[in-house]
């Protein structure tokens, strides 16, 4: 598979603009792209998506381990031609107190891929041959095999960097005029997504889409990435993950309690504006382990897929909607109302919100008996967690690495039984079988947790008779 890995020294030098970019220009030209991204971020494979017209995934050695990275890759680009993998922060940016766990440098060594320098040209001349030479220089695992240069100011400045790369033997690849039209909307957590942006995305994706091809040589990226060698680890394969778990339940039609008449349960996922934060692995490994899965729109949808015996609420940006989503009182007297029945909930981050009493004021499903505001601090790192509860996911004891990402903050910030312990803090809540926290987790780092949740949900109760089962509003 032909595969290069787009990054840059810092955060802020235009990596998804240039990456997003190659992904529409090489799709424009009829070749199929397999796009990825580096590290936890929910925001820039949505736009990667757009452009591919194929699910953006994410490589994130921390989340999942570094011996799924290949076979994680080696599954996305099934059908694909070329991948392109978008990088984290700068090229040797890591996991914080660790030699680069979970860089764009660690995951180009593993996928033994070419690294396509993206550099910010403002304010830069000749003193870029030195920038290049340290980068190159720093770490010979990682192949830097050219440079395309971003926010140039004219015709002289190209031909001033041209020349320090030339110093430093790296060939230009291309170089992107100054142009705030190739600019995507951002906010408190980065660019606005592209399930909020709409039609606005598609134009964005478009023009960035024109602008590469334009401005970059199409044939030499395509050249480059041909160079990486073979890769020999097998795909990864969700039936095989779900079936290695341990103890394994069989969900069969045998008794069945809820679902399709085939005896699956269906497990609804929230998605549309406010809830985007998802991994493609998560529905494929539901699937893997016996679950039927919808998708629900808490801003639009005033019902619960029909048979919906479980939830998955993942993180988004629910403040962002908040009115939208209290407004929507059937779709949360319906969530309500299936938590308190017994069914499995998992919710993370913008979920966790979604089930508290208020958000800003707002009403929510008031599931959980807590307050959540917005706020000026931004909760950012990997954590490792210590599961502090039996729950539908996690056995107590169970260790996970997760990502928290947020600037909202709850009050209580946890439940008389919290989800997680981690060091210097205890976040979350168990509540019957509704699993809310603040972190983000990969569910191909944690099979287990999702054959646990599918087990839960061909477990649960017939419909109580109560009619007129409403959440709590605020204010009440």
């Amino acid at each position: 598979m032909s595969r290069l890995v787009v990054a840059a020294p810092a955060s802020g030098c235009g990596k998804t603009t240039v990456a997003t970019g190659l992904i529409a220009a090489l799709r424009a030209r009829g070749t199929a792209v397999a796009p990825f991204k580096v590290g936890p971020d929910y925001i820039d494979p949505g736009y990667h998506a757009l452009a591919a017209g194929r699910p953006g995934r994410n490589l994130d050695p921390v989340l999942v381990g570094a011996q799924r990275i290949v076979p994680l890759f080696a599954h996305g680009v099934r059908g694909a031609e070329i991948a392109v993998v978008e990088g984290v922060m700068g090229l040797f940016d890591g996991r914080v107190g660790t030699e680069g766990a979970g860089s764009t440098a660690e995951v180009a060594t593993l996928l033994a891929a070419p690294a396509v320098l993206v550099v910010d040209a403002r304010g830069q001349g000749r003193s870029l041959a030195a920038l290049l030479h340290g980068f190159r220089g720093y770490d010979p695992a990682v192949r830097i095999g050219g440079v395309v240069l971003n926010r140039v100011g004219s015709a002289r400045h190209e031909e001033v960097l041209r020349e320090a790369c030339a110093e430093v033997g790296l060939p230009v690849l291309g170089a992107l005029p100054r142009d705030p039209a190739l600019a995507v909307p951002s906010r408190h957590l980065g660019l606005v997504t592209a399930a909020e942006h709409g039609a606005a995305a598609v134009a964005a994706v478009r023009a960035i889409g024109d602008a590469v091809a334009a401005h970059v040589d199409l044939d030499a990226v395509v050249r480059l990435a041909g160079t990486a060698p073979p890769l020999t680890a097998p795909p990864w394969d969700p039936a095989a993950e779900v079936a290695a778990v341990p103890g394994r339940p069989v969900v069969t039609a045998a008794g069945r309690p809820v679902g399709t008449a085939a005896g699956r349960p269906v497990v609804a996922v929230a998605g549309g504006p406010a809830f985007t934060f998802g991994y493609a692995e998560h529905v494929e490994l539901l699937r893997a382990a016996g679950a039927d899965v919808a998708v629900v729109d808490p801003v639009r949808d005033e019902a619960l897929p029909e048979g919906t015996s479980a939830l998955v609420l993942p993180g988004g940006f629910p403040e962002q909607h908040a009115a939208d989503l209290a407004a929507n009182r059937p779709l949360r007297t319906a969530v309500a109302a299936l938590a308190e029945r017994g069914a499995p909930v998992h919710a993370e981050c913008g979920g966790l919100l979604y089930l508290a009493r208020e958000l800003d004021g707002q009403s929510m499903c008031g599931v959980l008996d807590a307050e959540a505001t917005m706020s000026g601090r931004l909760t950012l790192g990997y954590r490792d967690a210590v599961a502090a509860a039996d729950s539908a996911l996690y056995p107590a004891g169970a260790r996970v690495t997760g990502h928290e990402f947020h600037r909202t903050a709850l009050r209580p910030g946890h439940g008389a039984t919290p989800a997680w312990h981690w060091r210097g803090g205890t976040e979350g809540f168990v509540s019957g079988r509704v699993h809310a926290s603040y972190l983000h987790t990969h569910p191909a780092g944690n099979p287990e947790s999702v054959t646990r949740f599918v087990a839960a949900a061909t477990q649960l109760p017939a419909p109580r008779t109560t009619v007129g089962y409403e959440p709590a509003e605020a204010g009440r």
